[in-house]
This record gives C-alpha cells, sequence and structure tokens, in this order.
C-alpha cells in the first residue's frame, strides 16, 4: 500500500524450501510460505500446484497492489485481462472489502505486463479468482492492518483498540475516527505485517464479495439491486479503452494478406496497384511462418497506409501467387475427407491411455453391446473485436498496446523478437472485446512490432479484420469419439470403451505425433468419474493440418458431448430414466485422486485438494432435475421434452436441463434452462451468473450452428453470413442458474468455461426425448426431420 510508487519487497508463494528459509533469515520474515500441506520432504522437488505451478506465482503485496491518495481515494490494480468476465471488478472488489473501502472511492488501474511484479498475467483456464482470491484477501487485510497502526501511532494507543469500519479507521474506547486518506502518508511507511499475524474477515464480515446485488451496502452501485462494475459506465457510453481505441501520434495503420493455407509461402507479388491506392505508404513481405508456429505470425505480404481503409484498399489491390508446396499436407486439407478418415481410424484399436478390468471379456460376455460414433467441427473463437495492436519503437524500447490475455506472452517475445531486454518492453493490456482464448496467443502484437521496425521505429497499428480473424485463427480442435458399452442382465453397464481423436493443441509448438496430450485427455477423458467394472480409454491417430489452440473450455466440449449423448443412449436402450441411470453410472460418493485413473495434469491443482467428487456431480444433478421438474425422456407434450447433461471442468461441476421443442418445421425452440452449478464460493454471484447465461448462449451456438470447414487447405467461411452465432430469437428464452455448495470449506472452481460443456449434448438430449432423433454429429443444422416423429 503506497502513496506513491514503491519496490518494497514482494511477497512471493512459489518459492523452493531452501529459498524459504533464506528469505526468513534475509528479510525478517517477510516472505512465507502459503501453503503448508504440500509435502516438504525434498527441498526443490516437492509439487507444485495452483498458482505456485504458473510461472511467476502470485503476489500479495499491498504496495503492489494498493494506493490511497490524501483525499481518499484508492486506486487498485487489476493484473489479469478484463474481456467482459468482469474480473476488473470481482479482483477489486476482494481486496477493497478486505480493507474496509468504500466503493464509491474506489478506481481500477490495469496493470501492464510485468509478473515478477504482479504474479501470473495469463488470463485463461478459468483461474484469476481460483488462484488470486486468497492471496488478494490477505493484500487487502495487510492494508487494512497498516491504516490501524497508523492510527493507532497517530493516537498513540494500542494497535488493538483500532477498528477498521468504512473508509475509515475508529478508535474503539473514545469513538474518535480517522479517514483513509488523513491515515494513508503514515500508513504507506509501515513495513509489511508478516501473513501469519493477519485477519481476514469473516463471511459475516463481508460487504461485497458473494453478495447478490440486493444485498450490496446502499450507494454501492447507481440504482438498488444493480450489479457492481466498477467499470461498466465506461463500456457501455463509449469510454473505455479497447485495443482499436489507442491512438499515437504520426501512427500508421497495417493490414495482412496472410497465407490462405497454413505454412504456404509467396511465390510472386504484385503490388503496383496497391501502391497507387491513395493513402498507401508501403508494401512489405513478411517472412512465412514454419510448422510448427507457436504463436509466431504466419507472415504475407503488409499494406502500410495512413489509414485503415487505405490499407484494406490496398490489400485488395494486391496480386498474389502463393506456393503451397512448404505447405505439405495442409494444402490438400478437406475438414468433410478428414472426418471421414477419423471415422475410419476410430473403428482401429488405439493408444491405450487409461485402463482398469479386463474391457475384452466384459465385451466379449456381455449380454448386450451398445455403440456410437460422435463428431464435432472446428470452430473459431471470433471474439467481436477482432485482434488488433500497436507497437512503437524508440530509442532503443518498444512500447506496445493491444487486448492481450496473456501480456507476459506477449512483452516476452517482443523482447526476443527485437533482441531487448524486457526492461526495454512495455506492454499495455487494453480491454478485450472477448478472448475466448484466442487473445492469448499475440502474434497480431509481434506482427505490429515487426512493421514498427521495418518503419524505423513509426508507431504502427495491426488491424484484423473479421475474414482474417476466422481464415487465420488457432483453431477449436475437431473430434471424433467412439464408443462401446456392454450390459448384464441387469442392464447394468460392465464394460466402457472409449476411443477419442483429435488433433493437438500440441502440434502448434513441435512434431505433431497426431495423439492428445495428458492435459487434452484431462477434459473429459481420464477424469470421467463413473463406477464401472472395467474401463479402457484409447486415443486414434489425428494429424493437425491449420494453427489448433486454446477455446473456451477446450477439449471438454467434444469429450462431454460425446459421453454425455452416449449416457443418454445407454440409458434410453436400458429403458431406464436418463438422471435415475446417471446417477447409477457415479456409484457411490466418493473422491477419486485422479493420479489413480492415470490422470496426472488435473488442472495443475493439487490432486487431494481438489479430487474428483462423485458426491458434488450428484448434487449438481439433483438440483438442476429438481428446478426443472424432472422426470425426463418423456415427453411434455407432443415434440418436447427435457433434456439432461453433467460434466467436471476447471475445477467445478455443471449440470444442465434443457426444456427443447421442436417444431414441425424443423425449428428448435428453447423455453429454458436449468443450470445447477458448484463452484465453491461463489465470490461475486452476479458475475458467475452472466457468465453462465454467456456459457449457454454460447453452448447453443455450437451445438445449432457453430463451424469452421476446410477445402483444399483454405477455412471456407469468411464472417458471421457463414459462420453462424446465435441471434436473440435463438437462445433460450429462460435461463435460469442455481448454485450449489457455495460454503467457504470448498476450494474454489473455475467459472468462466465448465458452463459450456453440458449445453451441446443437454439440447442434443432433449431433441431425441421430444422427436425420437438422436444427433451424434454437430452442429445441428439441417438435420433435423420435418413432421411427425
Amino acid at each position: 500500500m503506497s502513496t506513491s510508487t514503491t519496490t518494497d519487497p514482494l511477497l512471493l508463494a512459489n518459492v523452493s524450501r531452501r529459498g524459504l528459509l533464506k528469505g526468513l533469515g534475509a528479510a525478517g520474515a517477510l516472505v512465507l510460505a502459503a501453503r503448508w500441506d504440500l509435502a516438504v520432504a525434498a527441498e526443490d522437488e516437492a509439487p507444485k500446484y495452483g498458482a505456485d505451478a504458473m510461472p511467476h506465482g502470485w503476489v500479495d503485496n499491498p504496495n503492489v497492489f494498493i494506493s490511497i491518495a490524501v483525499d481518499g481515494s484508492v486506486t487498485i490494480i487489476n493484473h489479469r485481462a478484463e474481456m467482459g468476465q468482469g474480473i476488473r471488478t470481482s479482483l477489486v472488489m476482494v481486496i477493497a472489502d478486505e480493507m474496509g473501502a468504500d466503493w464509491s472511492s474506489v478506481k481500477v488501474m490495469q496493470a501492464d505486463a510485468d509478473e515478477a511484479r504482479y504474479g501470473n498475467q495469463n488470463t485463461d483456464g478459468s483461474r484469476s479468482m481460483r488462484h488470486f482470491f486468497e492471496p488478494l484477501r490477505r493484500c487487502g487485510a495487510a492494508s487494512r492492518t497498516m491504516l490501524e497502526q497508523a492510527a493507532a501511532q497517530h493516537w498513540q494507543v494500542p494497535v488493538s483498540d483500532c477498528t477498521t469500519t468504512v473508509h475509515q479507521v475508529i478508535h474503539t474506547p473514545s469513538g474518535r475516527a480517522l479517514s483513509f486518506g488523513e491515515l494513508a502518508t503514515t500508513a504507506s511507511e509501515l513495513p509489511v505485517p508478516e501473513r501469519q499475524f493477519l485477519r481476514l474477515k469473516t463471511r459475516e464480515q463481508w460487504r461485497y464479495i458473494n453478495k447478490q446485488p440486493d444485498q450490496l451496502p446502499p450507494g454501492t452501485t447507481e440504482k438498488a439491486g444493480q450489479p457492481m462494475a466498477i467499470d461498466g459506465r465506461d463500456i457501455v457510453s463509449g469510454k473505455a479503452i479497447y485495443g482499436a481505441d489507442v491512438i499515437l501520434d504520426n501512427m500508421l495503420f497495417a493490414v495482412i494478406a496472410r497465407p490462405p493455407v497454413y505454412g504456404a509461402s509467396i511465390q510472386s507479388v504484385d503490388d503496383s496497384a496497391a501502391l497507387q491506392v491513395p493513402g498507401v505508404v508501403k508494401v512489405v513481405q513478411l517472412p512465412t511462418a514454419s510448422i510448427a508456429s507457436a504463436f509466431s505470425p504466419l507472415g504475407g505480404v503488409a499494406v502500410i497506409a495512413n489509414s485503415t481503409w487505405a490499407a484494406l484498399s490496398g490489400r485488395k489491390a494486391l496480386m498474389i501467387t502463393w506456393d503451397n508446396s512448404s505447405a505439405g499436407d495442409n494444402a490438400a486439407y478437406d475438414s468433410v475427407a478428414f472426418k471421414a478418415a477419423m471415422e475410419a481410424e476410430s473403428l482401429k484399436p488405439g493408444k491405450v491411455v487409461r485402463t482398469q478390468g479386463d474391457i475384452q471379456q466384459a465385451l466379449n460376455s456381455a449380454d448386450q453391446r451398445f455403440e456410437a460414433s460422435y463428431y464435432s467441427p472446428h470452430m473459431a473463437q471470433a471474439p467481436m473485436e477482432p485482434p488488433v495492436a500497436i507497437a512503437h519503437i524508440k530509442d532503443g524500447r518498444v512500447e506496445a498496446w493491444g487486448p492481450v490475455q496473456n501480456p507476459q506472452a506477449a512483452r516476452d517475445g517482443l523482447a526476443k523478437r527485437l533482441s531487448l531486454e524486457a526492461d526495454n518492453v512495455t506492454v499495455h493490456a487494453t480491454l478485450l472485446g472477448g478472448g475466448f482464448g484466442r487473445k492469448a496467443k499475440p502474434d497480431f502484437v509481434f506482427e505490429a512490432a515487426d512493421l514498427s521496425q521495418i518503419m524505423d521505429g513509426r508507431p504502427v497499428r495491426v488491424q484484423w479484420s473479421r475474414e482474417d480473424d476466422l481464415h487465420h485463427s488457432f483453431f477449436h480442435t475437431v473430434s471424433v469419439d467412439r464408443l462401446e458399452a456392454s450390459f448384464n442382465k441387469e442392464s447394468e453397464v460392465t464394460g466402457w470403451l472409449h476411443r477419442s481423436l483429435s488433433p493437438s493443441i500440441k502440434s502448434l509448438f513441435g512434431p505433431d505425433s497426431g495423439h492428445m496430450s495428458d492435459i487434452e485427455l484431462a477434459m473429459g477423458v481420464r477424469n470421467m468419474p463413473f463406477d464401472i467394472p472395467a474401463i479402457q480409454q484409447e486415443t486414434g491417430e489425428a494429424m493437425a493440418h491449420v494453427r489448433i489452440g486454446w477455446f473456451r473450455s477446450v477439449y471438454n466440449i467434444p469429450h462431454a458431448f460425446a459421453i454425455q449423448s452416449f449416457v443418454a443412449e445407454l440409458a434410453h436402450k436400458a429403458g431406464k430414466d436418463h438422471r435415475d441411470f446417471l446417477l447409477e453410472l457415479l456409484g457411490p460418493d466418493r473422491q477419486i485422486d485422479p493420479r489413480n485413473q492415470n490422470e496426472p495434469w488435473n488442472y495443475r491443482e493439487d490432486p487431494i485438494r481438489y479430487p474428483i467428487d462423485t458426491a458434488r456431480y450428484r448434487d449438481v444433478i439433483k438440483t438442476a432435475t429438481r428446478k426443472a421438474n424432472w422426470p425426463g425422456g418423456t415427453r411434455i407434450a407432443a415434440r418436447r421434452a427435457l433434456g439432461l447433461a453433467v460434466h467436471h471442468s476447471f475445477m467445478s461441476y455443471a449440470a444442465v436441463v434443457m426444456d427443447v421443442e421442436v417444431s414441425e418445421q424443423g425449428e428448435v425452440i428453447i423455453h429454458r434452462v436449468d443450470i445447477a452449478f458448484d463452484c465453491g464460493p461463489q465470490v461475486n454471484p452476479e458475475r458467475i451468473r452472466s457468465q453462465l447465461e454467456g456459457a449457454c448462449a454460447m453452448g447453443v451456438g455450437i451445438a445449432m450452428m457453430t463451424q469452421i470447414t476446410a477445402g483444399d487447405g483454405k477455412v471456407q467461411q469468411d464472417n458471421f453470413h457463414n459462420y453462424l452465432v446465435p441471434r436473440h430469437s435463438q437462445v433460450p428464452k429462460e435461463i435460469h442458474i442455481h448454485a450449489v455448495n457455495d460454503r467457504l470449506d470448498v476450494p474454489i472452481g473455475g467459472a468462466g468455461e465448465p458452463g459450456v460443456p453440458p449445453i451441446a449434448p443437454a439440447l442434443c438430449n432433449a431433441i431425441f426425448a421430444a422427436t425420437g432423433q438422436r444427433i451424434r454429429t454437430l452442429p445441428i443444422a439441417g438435420q433435423l426431420r420435418t413432421g411427425n416423429s
């Protein structure tokens, strides 16, 4: 906590035991371990989990995050990317609540890229609150303690007689009060309290944390019952700064004609017409990225101009001949043929990644067997704000602006590309108009820096169009999942064989093995919780032909679609209620150590602290079905029924029931969705509700209409006329969110992504219950029969 910038020692948690002891000796016990429940027998070999396992770990120093002015205004740093999930409000709210700040006096400042100072800044994996709730609570509590110490020093009284209320410290015996502003200078000069002496607020003392809008203190929002949104007014009034809102003096504008096939190079280019376009300054050929390209720009031909329109017009006038020989098999990539090849491959034995019991004996001795195959296509993240970045090189330094999810990756990459020390690189993270994983890859920032360097350091803004965004994304993987199950005479599942094929994100960073990584298999396959005697899970080969990258909820989407659809099909074949059958598959309540299922990753979280908990699965299933007035599986009315799905991802549990009608014309009408959600403590319930509503809308699009296809190596979608996302009339009429397990003795789970995976299978299961038609290929569009079923 400071009144000016300070370089007090950071309180870092990701330290080895030896480093910890050295810190205790050298810093007067300022560096304390965050958790003592990890194994510490080995000095540097102990496993690290959670934020400790992330680059640069976490920081809880109030001098880093909090500044109090003499007028009492409190500025709090937000070090994570704000892309619509509300983290600029939620993280700031945690600090403000613990320190006792009045929300009307709180301001937010966005951190630049500097993980050594702020801790990890890579905003993906639904980790922001999961990793920083406790550190930032301590940060706020430390500042509150320092304010109370400053007041005690001023009054010459014991600090135990001083209590923080709202934006002031009270001397309890006399009733005297000093405001935060009056205490700011003295408090900023005090040492940061040691962690073991901090007093965190109890749940009953929270004013902002865990509060619904109608529970917030008066004056917290402009109108009673509204959600907290620290920059909401700026966003809706157009004052908020997104990437394309940054304007620099003497700035140039650029667009790039990138290779239409991943890995293709330039054979020839005629730029004569482009150079005649008014406003065009220069046309530049850029080197083609090698495969695997990681986050490197794809290359191509850049048109640099004095306006975006001139640059776009100049690009349109280019005559480019592309050489596909460097692209290899990518030049022939055809998504229809690839689907058929993956389905054929799924019929062959694969690489075994988990086994228990004897699957062949279970299948061979079965009274009944059932098998099905499910397909999920490529998708693009398609955030409403396409990628954009500005770079300015001057005096051996580079300064960049952009909507980046991983600002440190942008900073490190710029330093490497420009042969600079990291201290000479500044990356300003603007607001993101959506991200969904696309903006964790800063290739667009590197493009701006490359062009600024070419233009002798002059600031250059690189703007992607929607067509650029769709043609050259880091695409969500395509997937084929083939499942087979065996039944005994009692219609109980005795064997489960799952063969999953998807191009891997690993292909972006090195030689492509054609098989999914441990991380990707952890998203719904190896952490599958069913209590079945014989289980075997395999991968088949599927090579990548486009850039594969993160997408909201990543591989959980195809795996949840396949598994939860298959469960519904098995229930129907067994003649059992879908919900009852699903609960039966879960077996008795138990906490599963994922390592016992050959699942070593567990979202980088401690498997003891975050086991796979079948009781939590059961609770969300029962809550969602109760709220939706289950039983389902039978029709509510002609061509109308309920569908159910559940999934565990990012350390949270989500169950979905959808009330769906299919008209005689094949139109899908979603009357109501009930989502039961267990992420443990809900720090900002309003933002969690918003995240789940958005996940529902996005999941409906994934199920109904959204896909990327390719032919001759080229993406075939251009804009939202053929890359379809749901319109208002196509989203559910009602979405009801039901919090489950909102208690403090459960560690926090993620909220941004876990709501997506169960939506598509719940919708398809409802369609089957309503019409008898089973959907096994996404998207649904064009598959539904019309008329009576």
